[in-house]
């Protein structure tokens, strides 16, 4: 057995302040991915920070541009928000995705994020979204807070508070789950922006985690259709391979995920 001291912060600031006071810390959003990591004892931090209760890091914006959602917020709030359902309806579907109703009501947007899984669902919204990631620090573009399995661009103490996800003229998210564990194998999050660019980011199937399809997008681009994907092939080079599914297997998800979400864009 090992001691760990729980706290729960009622302020940001005091969250900051306790984990720059202890020797190894680490926050406590939903807990869905640190407590089981911690039962089976591959994490031992000496204090535990209790993110759940911040009232600063919950809660759900939605401008003209953009969906803004705190880091606080569960998926099951995001699921279920007739706000998100209006302005981005793919991303209530992803959120109502993930895990099963358990997971949903505790786990939350920034653990997830912070968590950086490579069969997460979350981070192909953010990626396919060109979203933004504000923390109590900075503010970080998609494309440079993705840097690996379980990597990130967050810094030791670093705190995300919210994520802003521009609104666009239509997108969609295909997932083919895991029947136990509900994670995707592959899932694809595909968007035409308002300045009708084409975003097409993958998750659960890349070796390095979420990535965009480029290849999928150049097509895309040139007709927004899913027969413009039939000659389109995913290098098998560049996927997980594990006994779920083989490197090809996944490879070949991704086309089909994606041709699924973009006829997605019409309903």
């Amino acid at each position: 057995m090992y001691e760990t001291t729980y706290h729960r912060p009622s302020t940001l600031a005091e969250a900051a302040s306790l984990f720059s006071g202890a020797s190894e810390a680490r926050f406590l959003a939903g807990g869905q991915t640190l407590l089981p990591t911690m039962k089976q004892r591959l994490a031992a931090p000496t204090d535990l920070i209790d993110l759940s209760r911040l009232a600063e890091l919950k809660g759900i914006e939605v401008t003209a541009d953009a969906v803004t959602i705190g880091a606080g917020t569960t998926h099951a709030t995001v699921a279920t928000s007739a706000e998100v359902a209006r302005a981005i309806p793919a991303l209530a579907k992803l959120a109502g995705l993930v895990g099963d109703p358990a997971v949903r009501h505790l786990g939350t947007l920034g653990g997830s994020l912070a968590n950086n899984d490579p069969a997460a669902d979350y981070p192909a919204a953010v990626l396919g979204l060109g979203a933004t990631v504000h923390t109590t620090k900075r503010s970080i573009a998609a494309e440079e807070y993705f840097q690996g399995l379980f990597t990130t661009a967050l810094e030791e103490g670093e705190i995300i508070t919210r994520v802003s996800f521009p609104i666009p003229a239509r997108a969609d998210y295909q997932k083919f789950r895991h029947p136990a564990s509900r994670y995707a194998l592959t899932a694809v999050f595909a968007a035409q922006m308002k300045d009708g660019s084409i975003r097409v980011a993958v998750t659960g199937a890349g070796s390095d985690g979420v990535f965009r399809a480029e290849a999928i997008e150049a097509a895309l681009a040139a007709n927004p259709t899913p027969s413009a994907l039939d000659g389109v092939s995913i290098d098998p080079a560049g996927m997980l391979a594990d006994i779920h599914g083989s490197a090809a297997y996944r490879a070949n998800l991704v086309t089909v995920m994606a041709k699924r979400a973009v006829g997605g864009w019409a309903g």
